[in-house]
């Protein structure tokens, strides 16, 4: 048996996991439309709730088929992936 006393090792940091590029972006211009998507639904809603049979309709659909789904495919021009 040796008299040598053990050396303090330093704590570890935690290691991050490596993160995966899926090439989606989200800046401004998603927000915008996501914004324009859920003033869209609120009108639409409020719409209904007052009796609308022709506004209510086109205002729901518009949101939920054309602004949300925008905002979530939409990529700007020029702006790299990852970056």
């Amino acid at each position: 048996m040796s008299n040598a006393k053990p050396v303090a090792r330093k704590p570890r940091a935690a290691r991050r996991p490596v993160e995966t590029d899926l090439g989606f972006y989200w800046g401004l211009a998603n927000s915008v439309l996501l914004g324009l998507g859920v003033a869209a639904l609120v009108a639409g809603f409020m719409a209904l709730a007052r009796g609308s049979i022709t506004l209510a309709p086109i205002l729901l659909v518009v949101g939920y088929c054309v602004f949300i789904p925008a905002s979530l495919l939409w990529r700007g021009r020029g702006e790299e992936s990852g970056e």
